[in-house]
């Protein structure tokens, strides 16, 4: 029964998928975080806590938390998620902001740095990006959309 009634919500679109933004200071969380809220650049300060939106694409809710990314920050990332169990299905997309900032990393050197090859249980994906203009948000998205429709 439990198992049907996980399916219905899944077709009629109530299920909510937390999504998480965390990185570092000045990498363009909050302004990603708007561009899928308003589809345009809002000038930010940065963020002290969190902010929390609700993004809906085709049915699909995602509840987006954007962390502060200033180090003294980075030891509450914790408390986001109630525990580890939280993040057992979690999938991992990493947006390569600043894609067009002349020499910055490329998605595969990033992904080198990262050692994101090492990641066998979690999927993953990894998108240029760029947030100012939005290119390379939706393909990101819809990434996100393709993960939990496979759940």
């Amino acid at each position: 029964m439990g198992q049907l009634f996980a399916k219905l919500l899944g077709i009629f679109g109530n299920r909510e998928h937390k999504v998480i933004i965390i990185g570092l200071d000045n990498a363009g969380k909050t302004t990603i975080l708007y561009q899928f809220l308003m589809n345009e650049v809002v000038h930010t300060s940065p963020t002290i806590g969190s902010n929390v939106e609700e993004i809906v694409l085709r049915k699909t809710h995602f509840l987006m938390w954007d962390i502060g990314g200033q180090e003294t920050l980075r030891s509450t990332w914790n408390t986001y998620y109630s525990n580890t169990e939280d993040l057992r299905n979690a999938a991992v997309l990493i947006f390569a902001n600043k894609q067009d900032i002349k020499n910055s990393m490329s998605t595969s050197e990033i992904s080198n740095f990262l050692t994101l090859s090492s990641i066998k249980d979690h999927p993953w994906h990894i998108q240029g990006c760029c947030a100012l203009t939005g290119e390379g948000l939706p393909a990101g998205l819809e990434w996100m959309i393709s993960r939990v429709g496979a759940k």
